[in-house]
This record gives structure tokens, C-alpha cells and sequence, in this order.
């Protein structure tokens, strides 16, 4: 996983070990087992870990159920006190784990050495897990913003000949701090798109994108239409099922999605 410190996006991680689609090994259960095998008690070795009694025989069970020989060889109470020692295989299996280890977090210091942009993959990251209610997120760059007495006309560029207009409140702009270079994301309701299969329709509307209608899923009253835009992207779009069936919208046709520029949200990540 990846974790921000400072601004700077850092990747860090921990191994896990699975067996027969269980939870075997991983670094906690490792430090019991290292601790157990340090100390001669599992009592000892729990309060060394800071975990309860009941937690790290629970945890010594699931292991020894799971592994193909016993990790552990436990003694009860007697006069000598019983005890528990890992066995030559549990040993064995801490060694190759703490090597498994070595090599993963090797992997990860190569990987990050790789990113050389980690700022721009943070922005990247946090707009992908961002959550709206807008069918439709386009992430672009600002490539212009020209401000008029009141609102606005944003230009944010997708990429591979892919450009949407959006008219803001030159408010916005400032709060966003929306100017050129600056990323950004489009979000457009479904239920605002208009479809179009005339390629060549003039209208008002300030943004045209065109594709290829992929997926039509039927609804009583409302059906949803998907379009595959350049760039594999998706735009999805609500209209009645009547307005489909008069435009002969059909997986397979051309068609063109008209969104006015009001009607598109701008957000970014800060």
C-alpha cells in the first residue's frame, strides 16, 4: 500500500503468508513466534507482544492447524513450570519468512526509486478513491481559464483529443485556485447528458463528445446508455426509454454526448 508523510507520497507495506485461503503468517504472528521461542513461555511472549493470553494461543493454534508440521511444542504446568519451544520446522519457517521479508521490502525500495513523480500519482490516487454521486469523472489539466464579471469559462484538457468546457462562478475559481496547469476533475450527472446519433448536430451546448454506444441497459421508464469515448473512457447517460427507441440508439452506433458547460462540476484535490 502507499501512505503520504510530509506532502510526499511514500509506498510501505507489510508480507502475509495464506494457506488453503486462511491467514498463516504474517508479521505479528512472526514476533509471537519469535518471542515464544526467546522467552520458553507463551505467556511471556504475549505480554512481550502486547497481546492477551487467549489472543496468542488462539493465534499459536490457527498456525499449527494450517502448517503442514507443528511450529510449536507445548509443555503444561509442573514442577518444572512447562514451557513451549518452536519446533526445528517452526525455526525454519520464521527464517524464510524473515528472508520472504527482506526481499519484499528490497521490491518496494526498487519501486519507489521508479516513481519519480509521487506527488503527481498522490493527486492521481486521491481522485480515484474520491466519492460522488456523478456517474461521469473525467480527470484533466486546466488549460484555461478566462474569468468574465461573473462566472467563468474553464477549459480542462482529458487528453487524447478529449477537451471539456465547464462555466463556474469566478468564485470557484478562486477557491479552487483553478488556473492553467493545475489538475482537475469533471463530474457530469448522467441524467444531464443529452445523446445525440447526428455527429454533425449543432447546438448550444459547449461540450461534444463523441463515441460508440456500447451498452444499453433497459428500464421501465428511464434507460441508461454507455458510450466508449477515445482513451478508453466511459460516459453513461440517462434518458427515457422512448427518447432511445426514437433516436435508434443500439450498441454498435455513433453517438454524441452533449453537456452544457454549466451543467459541469469541477473538483480537485488538495
Amino acid at each position: 500500500m502507499s501512505k503520504a508523510k510530509g506532502g510526499v507520497l511514500e509506498l510501505a507495506g507489510s508480507l502475509e503468508l495464506s494457506r488453503r485461503g486462511h491467514r498463516y503468517l504474517g508479521g505479528n504472528r512472526i514476533r509471537l513466534l519469535e518471542a515464544i521461542d526467546r522467552l520458553g513461555s507463551i505467556t511471556q511472549a504475549a505480554r512481550d507482544v502486547n497481546l492477551s493470553y487467549k489472543a496468542a494461543w488462539d493465534a499459536v493454534d490457527a498456525m499449527n492447524n494450517l502448517a503442514e508440521r507443528p511450529l510449536l511444542i507445548r509443555a503444561s504446568g509442573g514442577p518444572g513450570g512447562g514451557g513451549s519451544r518452536l519446533t526445528e520446522h517452526g525455526r525454519e519457517i520464521v527464517r524464510l519468512y524473515r528472508l520472504l521479508e527482506s526481499g519484499y521490502q528490497r521490491l518496494l525500495t526498487h519501486l519507489q526509486a521508479q516513481m519519480h513523480d509521487l506527488d503527481s500519482l498522490n493527486e492521481l490516487l486521491r481522485s480515484i478513491t474520491m466519492k460522488t454521486s456523478a456517474r461521469n469523472q473525467y480527470r484533466g489539466t486546466v488549460t484555461s481559464v478566462v474569468k468574465g464579471a461573473v462566472n467563468a469559462d474553464v477549459i480542462l484538457d482529458l487528453g487524447e483529443g478529449l477537451t471539456i468546457f465547464a462555466n463556474v462562478t469566478n468564485e470557484a475559481v478562486e477557491e479552487l485556485h483553478l488556473k492553467r496547469g493545475r489538475e482537475a476533475t469533471a463530474l457530469i450527472k448522467a441524467s444531464l447528458v443529452l445523446l445525440s446519433p447526428d455527429v454533425a448536430v449543432r447546438t448550444s451546448a459547449r461540450n461534444r463528445l463523441c463515441g460508440t454506444v456500447t451498452e444499453i441497459v433497459p428500464g421501465s421508464v428511464n434507460c441508461e446508455v454507455v458510450l466508449q469515448l477515445p482513451g478508453n473512457r466511459r460516459l453513461v447517460a440517462i434518458v427515457t426509454s422512448e427518447a432511445q427507441k426514437e433516436l435508434q440508439l443500439a450498441a454498435g452506433a455513433a453517438c454524441c454526448a452533449l453537456i452544457k458547460a454549466s451543467h459541469v462540476i469541477l473538483a480537485v484535490n488538495d
